[in-house]
């Protein structure tokens, strides 16, 4: 991409997409970091502390480069207290939509920006109610192959969209990028949108 305004520590297509609507010039930078859930962590300080890992690595990477902020992300789904990350296979997806058919839940996500001595973070979360869902419906949208790499095995803004019955809050925090507080972020770092 032309003159990016910061790199994106992460190679998901949904963040890449959200970057875009909003108009945000950027480069995507490939991280690694341990997504291990520590004992006793609650999800809103999970997302935090892996957002901001994944924005300081990508700061790491490429702090010999051109200088620019690094944003990193992470979003996961919460049923009765239960942080459900992506499927482990089939039948860890399967139960994963069976725990979700008829509940409600929460995705929590956390935005964090490092640039050189300066780190910031937003973290939000949102009510997601779905229908009861049937077991051969789950299972023909597990051959889709859309819940494979999402958390809690479903992606709203694809063929999982039917199970939702309503939300409560941002949209674009259950996609994987919570674009209110991301742009407030930015506008931190003197990052514009709509460019």
């Amino acid at each position: 991409m032309a003159n990016p305004k910061l790199y994106l520590a992460s190679t998901s297509p949904r963040r890449r997409e959200l970057l875009l609507q909003i108009g945000v010039s950027f480069e995507a930078l490939r991280v690694r970091v341990d997504e291990s859930l520590r004992s006793g962590e609650s999800p809103q300080t999970y997302v935090a502390r892996l957002a901001l890992a994944k924005a300081q690595a990508g700061w790491r990477q490429s702090a010999l480069a051109l200088k620019l902020p690094v944003l990193g992300a992470d979003t996961t789904v919460v049923c009765d207290g239960r942080i459900m990350g992506k499927p482990l296979d089939r039948a860890d997806g399967l139960a994963m939509l069976r725990y979700l058919s008829g509940k409600a839940h929460q995705v929590w996500s956390a935005v964090a920006i490092v640039q050189a001595d300066r780190e910031d973070s937003r973290t939000v979360a949102t009510e997601v109610y779905f229908r009861v869902l049937a077991e051969d419906e789950a299972e023909a949208y597990w051959q889709t192959g859309e819940p494979c790499d999402k958390a809690g095995a479903y992606g709203i803004q694809g063929y999982g969209s039917i199970f939702v019955a309503r939300i409560e809050g941002s949209y674009s925090n259950v996609v994987g990028l919570p674009l209110m507080e991301t742009a407030q972020l930015l506008a931190e770092f003197d990052v514009s949108v709509w460019n």
